[in-house]
């Protein structure tokens, strides 16, 4: 601690001394090896400050190093000492930094090779931002050609993440947050709150510490899901033939398999004369409609839901591997769900489902 309150007086007597009032030794040697990383803000033009390092110096006669920077006109300005070989300077940056070694009556190298920083020096942004809605989390992806363009300089990307305003009907530009960092092109978001819109943004940071401009946001809303959920034929076992996505007074609310004689219910399994097995919805204000005309490998294919004019009352027949949503209430404020069928038994199935709280939302999986 002693050593921290030193340096910091140190610093703030010595940041506006000029490089040319201080004696010079050719004898003590000169540090190499200087570079510079930056430390990232989340704006792109505005760096939090910038960590210098360079090779420490195993001299006796080396008691300290002491840091210059260049002002804004030009001159050369001491900046600090320390007696590590690197040194943090919190705030926007100088222009260009250089270091030199003292000894213990004050005599000072000659300078390094000065580092120049410009913040422009930037990656291309990420691009093809994507995303999968999951149960309070979302799954992030982008493409990999901003990484590829400059692969030697490629540190690791930044995502963050705000809420949707409803009021500016675009994300709220007020709330972004640092949500993590990684070196892969994707990223799963967590602890998000279900049925809350939310935007996302990505950068990438090269090795020096240079933050890209982000990439186009992306806006998800996750939703309630569940897997291997058995529904019985309504024929053969009533009591468990019925499924709710959603009813406030049940414990738990989402996901209820139960009575398909509930005139209440969503939707009921049935069995009709021709063998086959068929979800029928239950009330008047809700509808079904075949995802796909072909299967699905996972609930989490199920992205948006079909037009209104694809949805009806009538029953649709349950077939392994395709997916099904339904529209829950009046068409402008209904609530979306998806069921992916896994396995047809000869009086049941096994299903996947998810529900999307948010009315009047169709994003089941993939952001919009």
């Amino acid at each position: 601690m002693r050593r921290l309150v030193t340096a910091a007086a140190l610093l703030t007597l010595a940041a506006c001394t000029d490089v040319a009032t201080q004696p010079r030794s050719t004898d003590l040697p000169v540090p190499t090896g200087l570079t510079y990383q930056l430390v990232p803000s989340g704006y792109p033009d505005s760096p939090d400050g910038v960590l210098l390092s360079w090779n420490d110096v195993s001299d006796t006669r080396v008691s300290a190093y002491v840091v210059y920077s260049r002002a804004s006109d030009g001159h050369w300005q001491r900046r600090a000492e320390t007696t590590s070989p690197t040194f943090s300077d919190a705030g926007y940056p100088a222009p260009a930094y250089y270091v030199a070694t003292r000894d213990d009556a004050g005599n000072e190298s000659q300078g390094s090779s000065s580092v120049t920083i410009d913040v422009r020096l930037r990656m291309p942004a990420p691009t093809a931002l994507t995303s999968v809605s999951l149960y309070r989390a979302a799954q992030l992806s982008w493409s990999s050609a901003s990484r590829l363009s400059q692969p030697s300089q490629f540190a690791y990307y930044r995502v963050y993440s705000t809420v949707w305003s409803a009021t500016a009907r675009n994300c709220d530009n007020d709330l972004w947050v640092l949500e993590g960092t990684t070196i892969s092109d994707d990223f799963l978001v967590t602890g998000l709150t279900n049925g809350v819109r939310y935007c996302f943004a990505v950068s990438i940071v090269s090795v020096d510490g240079h933050e890209s401009l982000w990439s186009i946001p992306r806006d998800d809303t996750p939703r309630y899901d569940s897997r291997n959920v058995i529904l019985d034929a309504f024929e053969v076992a009533p009591t468990t033939s019925g499924f709710d996505f959603y009813n406030p007074n049940a414990n738990p609310q989402f996901g209820i398999v139960t009575s398909g004689s509930s005139t209440n219910i969503d939707f009921r399994l049935e069995r009709h004369a021709d063998g086959l097995l068929y979800f029928v919805p239950m009330r008047s204000d809700v509808a079904i409609a075949l995802y796909s005309a072909d299967p699905v490998t996972d609930l989490t294919s199920i992205d948006i839901a079909p037009l209104d004019n694809a949805f009806s009352n009538g029953s649709i027949s349950a077939s392994p591997g395709y997916a099904y949503v339904f529209r829950i209430g009046p068409v402008g404020s209904a609530n979306y769900a998806a069921v992916r069928v896994s396995h047809v038994g000869s009086d049941y199935v096994i299903l996947d489902w998810s529900y999307q709280s948010q009315p009047n939302n169709p994003e089941l999986t993939v952001g919009r």
